[in-house]
């Protein structure tokens, strides 16, 4: 018997065996795979509040520190597309024990690099094997669980660790940083990688199964977004170059994907105005909550001149309420259709947003702690009903390759958010720390009109389907906001 499921967090398709396996193992596949997508989401966060101190030791001013998250979180987006055929042709045990081996390997480098080229060299090795460490760990959640009830529990569970993860990443890159040192928050990763190894190797060996690989796709896509990034951070002459670079590779992007039989993108998707609205508010609430984040992790230590562990303090506030408004955004969407919560995350998004233009740098770092929550909390709520939304508008045989590139839209969204603003505020801070407010209020004003078109309650979210009553619960979301 072969069973196929599909999540939010991948584009993945994956099968399971005649007969489940005992339920030790299950837990054990289980936890290995929780402690990988917790590793790969904290060190999309953690690294933010060190970067002052990476910037201590190496220089390389602001463009060298966006590099430094950049790096990470667009080989993480673009190769995102990829990687779930690559763990169903592997096998996800395999491509997950992979993964998780490059991501450790790559942490020890960050951990040991010499220099700023070195560290960032080593943050697109992590990325890469983050790409391929998220997809395989769903995979091995669905071939531990053959009952459904127990599966989408441990599912839960599952992105219940990557939004735990998200939450500690700014408090544990300012505890580690202080206590120890920036290194740190790179060598902690190898004893939980070492143990998810341990784990592994009692888990199931996962099925090799076919699946098409658009690697021209896949190349130009990886090439269009780095010039691109590359284009806004570095600026000059280099910068306008990158920026050609990018239009052409972006121009043969599309050109194969409208002729490929098994795109990375189906541009087809897009038709859809479900689609269009839940891309572009998935892209723009990440520009909004990764970019700030970046940016108040600079603010509190540059301008105020707080300590690293202070910084990472203050987005408690606003990182310790995200799972639980992951959960009522849920339930939510679930009585109400998507459309609503998305309407209230946004608005209350935008409402934070606009209430930070008042910070400067003499306001009480307690009192920005605390104006950051709503725009937190209303990315929070958008995020899960988004997601439902687009599970529901698109088929189920491409239910998968839509949740990829709904991810990777919102991965690489957040890098390119943290390109434009790193550049924004490095002429002024405050200034431009403003001047990203407003940017990222607009874009969510506008993806606030475009999610007023979607209908009110699809019919697969609730009403009559022969004769009894049919309502689709949203699935949980894999990342905090």
């Amino acid at each position: 018997m072969s069973m196929k499921q599909t999540s939010q967090t991948g584009q993945v398709a994956f099968t399971g065996g005649d007969v489940g396996p005992k339920r030790s193992s299950s837990a054990l596949t289980l936890t290995a795979a929780l402690l990988g997508f917790a590793l790969i989401c904290l060190d999309a966060s953690v690294v933010n509040v060190a970067l002052p101190a990476i910037g201590s030791s190496f220089g390389g001013g602001m463009s060298g520190l966006q590099w430094v998250v950049d790096a990470y979180t667009l080989a993480f987006a673009s190769l995102m597309l990829s990687t779930g055929a690559f763990s169903d042709r592997a096998g996800a045990s395999r491509a997950y024990g992979l993964g998780t081996a490059v991501f450790t390997l790559a942490s020890v480098a960050c951990g040991m690099a010499p220099n700023l080229p070195v560290l960032i060299g080593a943050r697109v090795a992590q990325g890469v094997a983050a790409a391929v460490v998220l997809p395989a760990s769903l995979a091995l959640v669905r071939q531990a669980y053959a009952d459904p009830a127990r599966r989408a529990r441990a599912v839960a569970l599952w992105a219940a660790g990557g939004s735990v993860a998200v939450a500690l990443g700014p408090v544990a890159g300012g505890a580690l940083t202080t206590a120890w040192d920036w290194r740190g928050i790179f060598f902690v990763n190898v004893p939980i990688g070492v143990a998810i190894l341990v784990l592994l190797v009692r888990a199931p060996r996962s099925r090799r199964r076919p699946a098409p690989l658009d690697l021209p796709g896949q190349v130009t896509a990886v090439l269009a977004l780095t010039a691109l990034a590359f284009a806004v951070i570095e600026g000059g002459t280099a910068g306008w170059a990158a920026g050609a670079v990018a239009v052409v590779a972006g121009a043969a992007f599309l050109r194969i994907e409208r002729r490929q039989a098994h795109p990375v993108v189906p541009l087809g998707l897009f038709r859809d105005r479900t689609v269009t609205a839940t891309v572009a508010a998935g892209a723009a609430v990440s520009v909004a909550f990764y970019s700030m984040v970046f940016v108040f992790s600079l603010f509190f230590q540059q301008v105020q001149g707080r300590s690293a562990l202070a910084a990472g303090l203050m987005f408690l506030p606003m990182t310790g309420l995200i799972a639980v408004t992951n959960v009522v955004a849920g339930k939510l969407a679930g009585r109400h259709g998507p459309r609503l919560p998305m309407l209230l995350g946004q608005g209350l998004a935008v409402a934070g947003l606009l209430g930070l233009l008042y910070v400067d740098a003499g306001t009480p770092t307690g009192v920005v702690a605390a104006l950051l929550v709503p725009m937190a909390l209303g990315c929070a709520l958008t995020v899960p009903p988004l997601t439902a939304a687009m599970m529901d508008a698109v088929p189920a045989e491409r239910a998968g390759l839509a949740a990829g590139m709904l991810n990777a839209a919102r991965q690489v969204s957040g890098g390119l958010g943290i390109a434009v603003f790193g550049a924004l505020v490095s002429d002024g801070f405050v200034e431009g720390m403003r001047l990203s407010l407003v940017v990222s209020a607009v874009l969510l004003a506008v993806t606030f009109a475009l999610s007023c078109r979607l209908a009110g309650r699809p019919a697969s979210w609730g009403g009559t389907r022969g004769g009894r009553t049919s309502r689709r619960t949203p699935p949980p979301s894999a990342t905090a906001s």
